[in-house]
């Protein structure tokens, strides 16, 4: 009997167990012979019961987690999440079962709800695996806004001509990235005007979605250049040695499908540099844009080396470029660093950790792990923003003794050797030599501001 069936066969029997006790097992033994018909109506009413069973035991589960997000105050979505409209969902579980991240959707009263929302990074799995339509993926919440530029369904914003992908346009997760550079550029060679610049792209930012775009622009015969402000990989190239930066595959135009499940930053650089290396992408690294003006229908780019022409300008240069800032005073010392490249260079150090999201925890656990001397301090009484498996290992460095945890603390001052608190509404000093801010990156709205980008706050709105 097929595994599967087998399960429902068995749980199915469990559920009729007090009734079987009942029966006549003589007359139980003849519905058990597969050559008479009641075997086969007996099998199926045991199925059906099985699958109710084991449908309960799904619904118990997802009240249970729902009901510890709760509790923990981790019911908050970090950016880009499905709502589900219960009139149109028909509880298939088709969008549970999609979801790359494991709990983040559950079914209760035959219906999906997003149970764990403090785990869901944006893929949109869900969205497309819905038969139903049932699911829209929006921005933000009721209570906590995001900055998100506006832009059209094919990546342009409101000043025509001027596209915006990848994480500047709120889609943090590299593979979602990497489709909208593709994307863009497919809208771009379509517009009027194209061949009759001295380029006919500019891509500003050589992370995913520009690498991406970078490709379709090749592959689709555009002059272009690329123009990133740090060295190869961008922002990916600045995370902690080893991190996982991909959990599903993703397609890159002229390259094909990656079919990585999960990659380290490391893999993941050393494929884009063969790729830019095979297409001899022409991307300047070290340049930084400093201005972008729209003119006769195009516009003129300058940046810190020299002025270019281009009819259209695409945006992929992400946010973290530009750290958030804590505001205080000492902020300005050479012990502040805003991220963590690699934790071997902080061994046997008293390090500070600032923030409570994803990159704060990773740099927290490589850090212990390595020997530092840990504090990790958040404003928060929970890690609404980080995944279960970091907050997983920052709970094990706490009990192995390897990281102090100051939950509910905010920094006041920094001082050469320690800074400035205040903890639960005390104020104290804490020693250390190095501080490591990982709060999040700011939107550039001055930058965006003075090319006439509309930036829109999202509330619960796609």
């Amino acid at each position: 009997m097929p595994e599967p069936i087998a399960a429902l066969w068995d749980a199915g029997w469990a559920a009729l167990g007090p009734l079987a006790t009942l029966a006549d097992w003589d007359q139980l033994a003849n519905i058990a012979n597969p050559n008479s018909y009641a075997f086969y109506f007996s099998f199926m009413a045991i199925a059906i019961g099985g699958y109710w069973v084991v449908q309960a035991r799904g619904v118990r589960r997802s009240r249970a987690v729902k009901s510890a997000a709760e509790e923990a105050g981790m019911s908050e979505p970090p950016s880009l999440h499905p709502v589900i409209d219960p009139a149109k969902c028909i509880g298939c579980g088709a969008c549970v079962n999609a979801c790359p991240e494991g709990k983040v959707l559950g079914l209760i009263n035959e219906k999906a709800e997003l149970i764990e929302p403090a785990s869901c990074i944006g893929h949109g799995a869900c969205k497309t695996a819905c038969p139903a339509d049932a699911i829209g993926l929006v921005f933000g919440t009721a209570t906590r806004g995001v900055d998100i530029p506006h832009v059209t369904p094919r990546f342009e914003s409101n000043v025509p001509g001027l596209f915006i992908a990848g994480e500047l346009g709120g889609m943090g997760l590299i593979a979602n990235a990497i489709e909208q550079g593709r994307q863009a550029v497919e809208a771009i060679a379509r517009l009027d005007g194209v061949g009759g610049w001295p380029l006919d792209l500019i891509i500003v930012g050589a992370g995913p979605a520009g690498i991406s775009a970078s490709l379709a622009a090749r592959e689709k015969g555009l002059r272009t250049i690329t123009i990133e402000q740090e060295s190869f990989g961008g922002t990916v190239a600045h995370y902690p040695r080893g991190k996982i930066v991909m959990t599903r595959s993703a397609t890159l135009p002229l390259f094909g499908k990656v079919r990585f499940r999960k990659v380290r930053k490391e893999k993941l650089l050393d494929l884009w540099a063969r790729v830019v290396h095979d297409h001899q992408l022409p991307i300047s690294y070290g340049e930084r844009v400093e201005s972008v003006v729209p003119w006769r229908g195009g516009f003129t780019v300058t940046t810190s080396h020299r002025q270019y022409t281009a009819r259209a300008v695409l945006l992929a240069n992400g946010r973290r470029g530009t750290p958030r800032k804590l505001g205080v005073p000492g902020e300005e010392s050479p012990k502040v660093v805003y991220r963590l490249t690699d934790a071997t260079q902080f061994r046997g150090m008293t390090v500070l950790v600032i923030g409570g999201g994803d990159s704060a925890l990773e740099a927290a656990s490589m850090l212990a792990a390595e020997g530092a001397r840990v504090t990790l301090s958040y404003r928060g009484e929970a890690f609404t923003r980080a995944r279960p498996a970091l907050r997983d290992r920052i709970a094990q460095a706490v009990a192995r003794g390897r990281l102090q945890l100051l939950m509910g603390s905010t920094i006041t001052a920094i001082h050469p050797h320690s800074v400035d608190l205040v903890w639960s509404g005390r104020p104290m000093g804490l020693a250390n030599q190095m501080v490591i801010v990982c709060i999040g990156g700011v939107l550039p709205g001055e930058f965006l501001q003075n090319i006439g980008v509309e930036v829109e706050t999202k509330f619960g709105t796609a």
